[in-house]
């Protein structure tokens, strides 16, 4: 019992510990070369979008970037971002076209969680997601919409996501399911 409780205490808050360790806060424009670099070290080649790719979307849309500072570096640690658009079902050109961001579309695709190798294990990507979800919910926000490989399927289950199935998506010439979460 004292381990679901300390799980659902966990989900409903922040992470005390990890909020002394990291700031998370939108994205400044001098930090588009780190999340850039970021992408590169999360993903490989085929997956990762290009630094013009992460540049272009910094630049539409910093307020859906979410970054983790780590507080003893003053580096980025991670991040998650998206584009926010009405439309309800993921599409490739969301990676590679920044002019698909509706500042007032109640749809948030995601389009990447990054954390860095050495701060995983510790429950950032999860932070990452619930303050993610929890300050575009307050941003009017319906639902977040992402594709991931099939081995992190339950990963996002377990933060919440529904299986919506095979996505419409080859992306760097991999199959994709596409994951919902209603907020």
């Amino acid at each position: 019992m004292a381990n679901s409780e300390s799980a659902a205490r966990r989900d409903s808050g922040p992470n005390i510990d990890l909020q002394k360790k990291y700031e998370f806060r939108s994205i400044r424009p001098e930090e588009t070369e780190q999340t850039a670099q970021i992408e590169q070290a999360c993903f490989p080649p085929n997956e990762a979008c290009t630094r013009e790719k992460i540049a272009e979307r910094a630049a539409a849309a910093p307020e859906l970037f979410l970054v983790a500072v780590d507080r003893a570096t003053g580096k980025l640690a991670g991040f998650l971002n998206g584009l926010s658009t009405g439309e309800t079902s993921f599409r490739d050109e969301f990676f590679t076209d920044a002019g698909l961001y509706e500042p007032q579309g109640r749809q948030v695709m995601l389009l990447g969680l990054d954390v860095l190798p050495e701060h995983r294990g510790q429950g950032l990507a999860r932070e990452l997601m619930r303050r993610y979800e929890e300050r575009e919910r307050a941003n009017g926000r319906k639902q977040l919409i992402l594709t991931c490989l099939p081995e992190k399927v339950p990963m996002y289950e377990k933060m919440g996501f529904e299986n919506a199935g095979l996505a419409d998506s080859a992306w760097g010439g991999e199959e994709w399911y596409e994951m919902k979460k209603n907020i």
